[in-house]
C-alpha cells in the first residue's frame, strides 16, 4: 500500500499531512472536496483518507458514490464525533472513523 488519496477542504492540514505521509514513503494525491476526489479516484489508490465536512459533496455522500464502483479502504477524519456520523460511515463498510482533533495549531 503506497498510494493515498487525501481529501479535506482544510488546505493547511492537507499540506501538512501530505508532507508527513510522503516522508514515510507514501505517494499522496490531494483533493479539497468530494467531487474532486471522485475525479481522482482510480484503481491505483490503495487508501482514501476522507474528511466528513466538505463543500460541494460531503464525505458521507462521497463515500456512498465511491462504494458504487470501488472497494477502496477508507479512513474517515472528522471533527464530528456523533454516534450517527460513526454509524453512517461504518454502514458503508471497510471504513474506520477517527475524530479529527488535528489542527495546525497542535503541530
Amino acid at each position: 500500500m503506497n498510494k493515498i488519496l487525501l481529501v479535506d477542504d482544510d488546505r493547511e492540514l492537507t499540506s501538512l499531512l501530505k508532507e508527513l505521509l510522503e516522508m514515510e514513503g507514501f505517494n499522496v494525491l490531494v483533493a479539497h472536496d468530494g467531487e474532486q476526489a471522485l475525479e481522482l479516484l482510480d484503481d491505483s489508490i490503495d487508501l482514501l483518507l476522507l474528511d466528513v465536512m466538505m463543500p460541494k459533496k460531503n464525505g458521507i455522500d462521497t463515500l456512498k458514490a465511491l462504494r458504487q464502483t470501488h472497494q477502496t479502504p477508507v479512513i474517515m477524519l472528522t471533527a464530528r464525533g456523533s454516534e450517527l456520523d460513526r454509524v453512517l460511515g461504518l454502514e458503508l463498510a471497510r471504513t474506520t472513523i477517527y475524530p479529527n482533533r488535528l489542527t495546525t495549531a497542535s503541530w
